[in-house]
């Protein structure tokens, strides 16, 4: 427990980190989105609503990313919401070593501006995203919003 001054400071009943997998199946995008949906519901972490379709857009692009990219090389992914200190991450892990990057908006393309579009609502919320090596040689794609709450 921290304290500031005199006064200790707890967590927040909300704080915490979370983690459960999905198989890099189509059917585990919405099923990922609505497992995180029910977590933000089951701690009471009361999320502004345009922070909270943010991050859920951004679960469901994180997973179909793995499914559409990952799923050769790694059968299942994992998901992770972590809260804390006034923010939220969530971060999808799979096994697979490509590290993806953002592709600019090119209108002749019909797909692989995920990234792009996790990019988009991470910067204007205020937050930051990333993509990591993992200690197994895959790969962790993360975005942390501000916790703005409701």
């Amino acid at each position: 427990m921290e304290s500031r001054g005199s006064v200790p400071v707890r967590p927040l009943s909300y704080d915490g980190v979370w983690r459960f997998t999905v198989p890099t199946t189509e059917v585990s995008v919405p099923r990922a989105r609505r497992a995180v949906r029910e977590l933000l519901r089951r701690q009471g972490l009361p999320l502004q609503e345009e922070i909270e379709a943010g991050l859920l857009l951004i679960v469901s692009e994180l997973v179909t990313n793995a499914v559409k990219h990952a799923a050769v090389v790694s059968p299942e992914a994992s998901v992770e919401v972590a809260v804390r200190s006034g923010w939220i991450r969530v971060s999808v892990e799979d096994r697979h070593p490509y590290r993806p990057r953002v592709l600019e908006t090119d209108g002749g393309q019909t797909g692989g501006r995920g990234l792009l579009l996790v990019r988009e609502i991470t910067l204007e919320a205020g937050g930051r995203y990333d993509v990591e090596h993992t200690a197994g040689g895959g790969k962790a794609v993360w975005a942390e919003l501000p916790l703005k709450l409701a």
